[in-house]
C-alpha cells in the first residue's frame, strides 16, 4: 500500500536522499525513537511514577528487582521499534559499535562510518531533549525531594534518566565497569550476527528487530547493574551531552561525582567499541567460519575443476 504514497518533497530536489544522506536520516530517526522510549522509560521509573503518587513515595518506585525490570523491558522495546523504523533504509545500526563491527567484518563502507555515528549521536541527543521536555516537571520535583549531594541543583538519580554510571561497589574503579561494557557489547554483537546471518537458521525478517530487542533486554537482565547497561556509545554520549547542557554539568561531562566516580564518560564510549569488535570476531571464529566452509563444501565444482569422489562404504 505504501508503495503508491506520493513523497512529501519533490524527488527531483532531493535525489541525494536515496544514498548516504537518506541513510543518515534513517539512523537519526531510529536513534531518536530508541532514546525517546529508552530514556522515557527511565524517566517514568525514576521520576514520573514516584512523583505522580502512584507508588510508595515521592522518591520510591518499585521494590528491589522490580526497579530494574521496567527499564530493561523498556529499553528492549525501544531498540525493537528503533530497528523497525530505520531498518529498511540504513540497516538500523543505531549503535557505533555495530557500525564499526560491520565495517570490520561485513564490508560496510568505511567512508560511511563517521556519518552514521554522527547521525546516531545527534538522534540520541534529540531523543533526550524530547524526554526532558516531557518530563521536566517530574525530574525537577525529584531533584527537590532528594537529599544528599547535588550538582547545580541536580542529583545523580535524575542524571540516571539520561546517562550511565558505575555501581557503588566499584569504589570509582575503572576496570570493573570497562570489562562490563566490553562483555555486554560483545554478547550484543554475537546475538545480532546470529539473527542477521542468513546462513544460520534464519529469523524471519519481520521478527528480526523483535529478537534483537529481546537480546538487548537479556543483556540488561544479566549484565545491567554494574555500569548502567549502556552497551552503545551513541545511546550514552548523546543524552550525556544533553544533560551537560541542561545543567547536570560535571555529573554528565566528564562524568564525575565526588567520592563516587571520576571522569567516567569515556568508559561507555570505549568499552562497547572494543566489545563490538570482540563479539563479531568471536561469532565469525566459532560459527561464521563453520557456516562458510559448509556452504563451500555444498557448492558444485566450478567448470574445469573436479572434486574427489567419495569411495563407497566399506572400501
Amino acid at each position: 500500500m505504501t508503495v503508491h504514497v506520493h513523497p512529501l518533497l519533490r524527488p527531483s530536489r532531493f535525489r541525494r536522499r536515496g544514498g548516504l544522506p537518506g541513510e543518515c536520516l534513517a539512523e537519526f530517526l531510529g536513534m531518536f525513537v530508541l532514546v525517546s522510549f529508552g530514556c522515557g522509560v527511565a524517566a517514568m521509573a525514576v521520576a514520573a511514577l514516584p512523583g505522580s503518587g502512584r507508588t510508595a513515595g515521592a522518591t520510591t518506585g518499585f521494590v528491589a528487582a522490580g526497579d530494574w525490570l521496567m527499564p530493561v523491558a523498556g529499553w528492549g522495546l525501544a531498540v525493537t521499534f528503533g530497528v523497525y523504523v530505520a531498518g529498511g533504509v540504513s540497516g538500523a545500526h543505531l549503535n557505533p559499535a555495530v557500525t564499526l563491527a560491520f565495517a570490520l567484518r561485513r564490508r560496510f563502507p568505511w567512508a560511511k562510518v563517521v556519518p552514521y555515528v554522527i547521525a546516531q549521536v545527534v538522534g540520541a541527543f534529540a531523543g533526550a531533549a524530547l524526554v526532558y521536555a516531557v518530563y521536566h516537571d517530574a525530574i525537577s520535583a525529584l531533584d527537590r525531594a532528594m537529599t544528599g549531594p547535588k550538582t547545580n541543583g541536580h542529583t545523580l538519580a535524575t542524571f540516571s534518566v539520561f546517562g550511565t554510571f558505575p555501581a557503588e561497589y566499584f569504589h570509582g574503579g575503572v576496570w570493573g565497569p570497562l570489562v562490563d561494557q566490553i562483555v555486554g557489547a560483545a554478547f550484543m554483537l554475537v546475538f545480532i550476527m546470529a539473527v542477521i546471518d542468513l546462513r544460520n537458521p534464519a529469523v524471519r525478517i519481520f521478527l528480526g528487530p523483535l529478537v534483537i530487542g529481546l537480546a538487548v533486554a537479556a543483556i540488561g537482565l544479566s549484565y545491567g547493574a554494574n555500569a548502567g547497561y549502556a552497551i552503545n556509545p551513541a545511546r550514552d554520549l548523546g543524552p550525556r551531552l544533553f544533560a551537560w547542557a541542561a545543567g547536570w554539568r560535571e555529573l554528565a561531562m566528564p562524568g564525575t561525582s565526588p567520592g563516587a566516580f571520576r571522569d567516567y564518560f569515556w568508559i561507555p564510549l570505549v568499552g562497547p567499541l572494543i566489545g563490538g569488535v570482540i563479539g563479531v570476531l568471536v561469532y565469525d571464529l566459532f560459527v561464521g567460519d563453520v557456516l562458510y566452509v559448509r556452504a563451500r563444501m555444498s557448492k558444485p565444482p566450478e567448470v574445469g575443476c573436479t572434486r574427489p569422489v567419495a569411495a563407497p562404504d566399506g572400501e
